[in-house]
């Protein structure tokens, strides 16, 4: 065989192969076949045999329309791109919607690389021929085909695809409508004013009232484009009745959309709307009979607050926060819990110590670990606006509550937190009630934690300064190096070679160094390599500090000996470590 037909004779064989793994493998390497093919003979023959090959696996078919998207140098750049919508327009027809997706994606990629010419012969036909299809999916492919190249097309083409989109929106088929309803918004972005108002806006109406609630959930976005880019009196005129329809719509689904966009919508139709329609439609959602729909309620409720005056968020808001914080499910609880902190600013210091604060602490309380974790990873905001003498009394029980919580995960994140609750505490409350948790971490029968509570201490130590280090934690790490328990003894190792980077020469040469070449001689083998790991990683920081001496004796020493031991492991770390000092 000669060698110029080699690559693509591999290609085909192994494309044509039983196993989907190794046919997977070569539409990957479709760019390196390319390049070893060249241009010319990419667009000749490869790109031909794919268009023939589309009949695969799902995951075959969808590694094919992502390669294709990024294939237009392959064939010889821009002016030869068009070739490329062959294969993935009958990719974009194919049963699988991820498959389809991709290549509407690739598809829009090239489109936006080629000449108006190219987009006029090749493109356009193209569109024309999936929105026509038989087949729904060609027709729900084709509606995400029209805004990336609509700016690019003729006045008389634009006109042509303005009127080719209008049927795919009354397509009989609630996909196609779906489609033609999630690419609105993209397309009214591309058009003049008057256009969205004389041939989209009727378009939406229609999609916003269609009799599926599958498709009418997915004009919301719809009602947002059209309203930015009209004045608020057309936008009263034009959009409030179907804004109202969505607010109250049968379907709790499309009343979800609505609460989860609250903010977004109420930001384009502007402030009057908002304070004659928008507030009583904001406190509906917020009570609503579906959990779904209170929880996406929740976490607009600082975005919508801040768009109102303090008396209304007082006065209409706040009631449903109180009746929320009390909500049978716990998604809603914990939806709020993240965000109600938001409220603070908003509201200010004393409406948030009088309103906001007992609702908070009440949070702290609540029977799921999830909802108090939320409230304290949140904590931030609300020091900030009252300060964390009020929250300390009630703030403590809920995190020592939750330090001992059965879920190693909670555990892991209420550590992850004490950084932040340490800045804002201070370090007299901290070592008083915070102090001996940090510590009883390390004692964790996960791994993870101990691992995350070392982490910790090294933080901590970078809030309140080495010497705070020096005399509260190092001293009862130092303890657990003396304990019979090896992992406590393994624990000391990794807490101070952590510690090692956030304090000076001075606690380094006193209390560090000493207890890692002490373990040194551990009887336990991962002790010993964990010691020589532990020296590796000191030598660097030594020889930057003013007690640089200390890598010649005790530690190369300790190394020597350890270079020497009886265990495979240990000999090795301990001879990386020598050779950093060699280095």
């Amino acid at each position: 065989m000669s060698q110029d037909l080699y690559p693509i004779a591999v290609l085909i064989d192994e494309l044509k192969h039983d196993d989907v793994a190794l046919r997977l493998a070569a539409i990957r390497r479709l760019s390196t076949i390319a390049l070893a093919l060249g241009a010319e003979r990419t667009r000749d023959e490869l790109i031909p045999f794919l268009d023939e090959s589309i009949d695969d696996e799902d995951e075959v078919l969808l590694a094919l329309a992502e390669e294709l998207g990024g294939f237009v140098d392959f064939v010889g750049g821009p002016p030869f791109g068009h070739l490329l919508l062959t294969p993935l327009e009958t990719l974009a027809a194919v049963e699988e919607t991820v498959v389809r997706d991709k290549a509407v994606e690739s598809t829009a990629k090239i489109g936006a690389v080629l000449s108006s010419q190219q987009i006029e012969d090749f493109y356009i036909p193209m569109v024309n021929r999936l929105s026509k299809g038989d087949w729904f999916t060609s027709r729900t492919s084709a509606c995400g085909l029209y805004s990336p190249i609509y700016h690019l097309a003729s006045p008389k083409t634009q006109d042509d695809l303005r009127a080719l989109f209008a049927t795919l929106a009354k397509d009989e088929t609630p996909m196609v409508r779906r489609a033609a309803a999630t690419n609105l918004p993209k397309l009214v972005k591309k058009l003049t004013k008057a256009h969205v108002v004389n041939e989209i806006y009727p378009l939406f109406s229609s999609l916003a009232q269609d009799d599926q609630d599958s498709v009418r959930l997915l004009t919301v976005e719809g009602l947002v484009s059209i309203a930015e880019i009209l004045t608020p009196e057309e936008t009263k005129t034009m959009l409030l009745n179907i804004l109202r329809s969505m607010c109250v719509d049968k379907s709790w689904r499309v009343r979800y959309m609505i609460a989860e966009k609250f903010v977004a919508v109420s930001k384009s139709v502007g402030g009057d709307i908002v304070k004659e329609e928008l507030i009583h439609a904001f406190v509906q959602v917020l009570k609503d009979n579906e959990a779904e729909v209170r929880t996406a309620a929740s976490t607009q409720a600082p975005g919508f607050s801040a768009m109102i005056d303090k008396e209304t968020v007082l006065k209409e808001i706040l009631p449903c926060i109180r009746d929320l914080v009390v909500d049978s499910s716990q998604h809603v609880r914990a939806a709020l819990a993240t965000e109600i902190s938001g409220l603070a600013p908003i509201l200010g210091r004393e409406p948030t110590i009088e309103h906001l604060l007992p609702l908070f602490l009440q949070l702290l309380k609540d029977e799921a670990s999830e909802v108090r974790l939320n409230i304290i990873s949140k904590l931030d905001k609300v020091n900030d606006v009252i300060g964390i003498e009020l929250l300390s009394q009630s703030l403590l029980p809920a995190i020592v509550e939750l330090a001992e919580d059965k879920q190693w995960r909670v555990r892991l994140a209420i550590i992850e937190n004490i950084p932040l609750l340490a800045s804002q505490l201070g370090v007299k409350f901290f070592d008083e009630k915070l102090g001996p948790l940090c510590m009883a971490w390390l004692g964790d029968c996960v791994f993870s934690i101990r691992e995350a509570a070392v982490t910790n201490l090294r933080k901590l130590t970078e809030v309140f300064g080495f010497d705070w280090a020096k005399q509260t934690i190092i001293p009862k790490i130092l303890e657990m190096g003396k304990h019979s328990n090896y992992l406590y003894r393994m624990t000391t190792i990794f807490a101070v070679t952590s510690l090692a980077s956030a304090v000076n020469g001075d606690v380094l040469k006193d209390l560090i160094v000493p207890t890692v070449t002490q373990l040194a001689s551990d009887p336990i083998p991962n002790i010993r390599f964990n010691v020589a790991k532990s020296m590796e990683q000191l030598i660097p920081l030594l020889k930057k500090t003013n007690v640089g001496q200390l890598v010649n004796d005790p530690i190369k020493p300790s190394l020597v000996k350890l270079s020497e031991d009886a265990d495979m492991d240990v000999r090795f770390y301990a001879q990386r470590a020598l050779a950093g000092i060699a280095a």
